[in-house]
C-alpha cells in the first residue's frame, strides 16, 4: 500500500469518479486554496492513494480511490483567461497555483454517504469530519482502510 493517503473533493458535476474511470487520469486542476495546494505540492507523492470525494451533491460521499500519478506542477488553467480557474495574479515565472495529476484505481459499488461515515467511531478524528471546506485533505492509513471496507460493501 502507499505510504501516504488523501482525500480529494470534486463536485460529480464537474468531474466525477466516472469521468476519472473513463479518462484513466487526469490533472487535478482548479485548487484554489493556499493549505490544499501546499499539500498538493510539498506532500503527496506519486503513488500515494486518494479517497475520491462527490462534494456538492446529495449525498455527498466518498465514490472511489485513485492513485496520484504525477506529483506537484503548475496548473495550467490558472494561466488561461478563457478558463473558469484563471487567476489574473498567476505568471509561468512564479506559479501561484500547482495540480497533480491522478489515476483511476477502483470504482466502490455505491457511495459511502457522509452521514455514514460521521456514524463510524473510528473515523472520529478524520479531517473531512472537522473541517470541510478543505478540498485536499490528510487521511489516515485506518480511516483509509475504514473508507474503503465501507465503499466495498454492496448497497
Amino acid at each position: 500500500m502507499a505510504e501516504r493517503y488523501w482525500l480529494m473533493k470534486s463536485e460529480p458535476h464537474v468531474y466525477s469518479i466516472q469521468d476519472l474511470e473513463r479518462d484513466g487520469s487526469a490533472p487535478w486542476t482548479g485548487v484554489r486554496n493556499y493549505e490544499a495546494r501546499n499539500t498538493m505540492r510539498d506532500e503527496m507523492r506519486k503513488g500515494d492513494l486518494v479517497l475520491f470525494y462527490h462534494s456538492s451533491t446529495t449525498p455527498p460521499g466518498v465514490a472511489g480511490i485513485a492513485r496520484v500519478s504525477r506529483e506537484a506542477y503548475p496548473d495550467f488553467t490558472a494561466l488561461d483567461e478563457s478558463h473558469s480557474y484563471f487567476d489574473p495574479k498567476s505568471n509561468p515565472e512564479a506559479p501561484r497555483w500547482y495540480m497533480v495529476d491522478v489515476e483511476f484505481v477502483e470504482r466502490f459499488p455505491r457511495v459511502v454517504p457522509l452521514s455514514e461515515l460521521r456514524e463510524v467511531p473510528e473515523l472520529q478524528g478524520m479531517v473531512l469530519l472537522k473541517r470541510m471546506r478543505l478540498s485536499v485533505q490528510p487521511v489516515t492509513t485506518e480511516e483509509f482502510q475504514v473508507v474503503v471496507e465501507l465503499g466495498r460493501k454492496e448497497a
